[in-house]
C-alpha cells in the first residue's frame, strides 16, 4: 500500500539552497530540514550562513553544512557540489534560489531609461548565470548518480508578467524607495526558460526541473506598499514567507514525481485577475 503522507518525506535526501541566507532561503532551508533531508546552505552571507546551519544542526534529527561561496564564479560552483557529496554522499535536490542586485541600491532601482549595462550584467550574473552554473554542476552529480534528482528554480511573478507601476508611488522598502527593474523581470523571466529547458532535457533521465513563481512576500515594506500590493491580490494581502515553503517540499518529493517542466506560481492570485 502506498502511504500518501510519506510521499512528501524527504528522510535520506540531501538538498542544496542556494541564497539559503537569504529572507526566503532561510525558511526553504528550514522547511526542507523538517522534512528529513540534510541541507546544504550556500550563500556570500557567511555569518547568516553560519546561523542557520547551527540551528537546523542543534535540532534532533537535523543535518546542515554551510559553504560561503560566490556562485557567479564556476570554480566555487564546482567546489559547492564536491563538498556537499564529501560530506553526504550524494546530491537528490537542487534549490537553484539566489538572486540579488548587487552592491549598490540606486543603480538597481534606476529608471529604465537611465539603467547601465554594468548593472545590468551583474543582476544577470546572480540571478541567471549562477543558475545555469549550479544547475550544470548538480546536473552533472545527479547524472553519475543515475537514480534522478528534484531541481527546483526560483522565478517570481514578475517573470511571467509585467509589474504594476502604480503601486510604487511613495512605496519604501527599508527606508529606501523601490520599483521593479527591467533586469529582474528578464533575469526571471529567463529563469522560466531554463527550467522548461532542462525539464526535457534530462527527462529521460528522472531528473525533473521545475519553477517556483512566488508572488510578492511581506519583509519589511512600507504601509503604502503592502496596501497597494494588496489590492491587486484576489487573497488581499502579500505573502507570508513560510507561505512559500510548502510549494518547495512538494516540488522537492516523491509527491511531485510526475511533475515536471511547471511554473508552480504562489501568487495570492495576483495573475488570474
Amino acid at each position: 500500500m502506498i502511504s500518501y503522507t510519506g510521499l512528501f518525506s524527504l528522510s535520506g535526501k540531501v538538498a542544496i539552497v542556494t541564497g539559503g541566507a537569504g529572507f526566503l532561503g532561510k525558511h526553504f532551508c528550514r522547511g526542507l530540514a523538517e522534512a528529513g533531508a540534510a541541507v546544504v546552505i550556500v550563500d556570500i552571507n557567511s555569518d547568516e550562513v553560519s546561523k542557520i546551519a547551527m540551528e537546523i544542526n542543534s535540532a534532533a534529527t537535523g543535518k546542515a553544512l554551510g559553504i560561503v561561496a560566490d556562485i557567479t564564479n564556476p570554480l566555487e560552483v564546482d567546489d559547492v557540489v564536491n563538498q556537499a557529496v564529501r560530506e553526504f554522499n550524494r546530491v537528490d535536490i537542487l534549490l537553484n534560489n539566489a538572486s540579488g542586485k548587487g552592491p549598490s541600491h540606486d543603480a538597481y532601482f534606476a529608471p529604465f531609461e537611465d539603467y547601465t549595462l554594468e548593472q545590468w550584467r551583474t543582476v544577470m550574473a546572480i540571478n541567471i548565470d549562477a543558475m545555469f552554473l549550479m544547475a550544470q554542476a548538480v546536473g552533472r552529480q545527479m547524472l553519475l548518480q543515475g537514480d534522478g534528482g528534484s531541481i527546483i528554480q526560483t522565478s517570481s511573478a514578475y517573470g511571467i508578467m509585467g509589474p504594476d507601476n502604480r503601486i510604487y508611488e511613495g512605496s519604501w522598502y527599508l527606508n529606501r524607495q523601490i520599483n521593479t527593474p527591467a533586469v529582474y523581470s528578464t533575469s526571471k523571466a529567463a529563469v522560466v526558460g531554463l527550467t522548461k529547458f532542462l525539464a526535457t532535457y534530462w527527462a529521460d533521465k528522472n531528473i525533473r526541473v521545475n519553477a517556483l513563481v512566488p508572488g510578492g512576500t511581506e519583509s519589511g515594506q512600507n504601509d503604502v506598499f503592502q496596501e497597494r500590493y494588496g489590492a491587486r491580490i484576489p487573497l488581499g494581502r502579500m505573502a507570508n514567507a513560510p507561505e512559500i515553503v510548502g510549494a518547495v517540499l512538494y516540488l522537492a518529493s516523491e509527491a511531485a514525481s510526475y511533475v515536471t517542466g511547471h511554473c508552480l506560481v504562489v501568487d495570492g492570485g495576483l495573475n488570474a485577475w
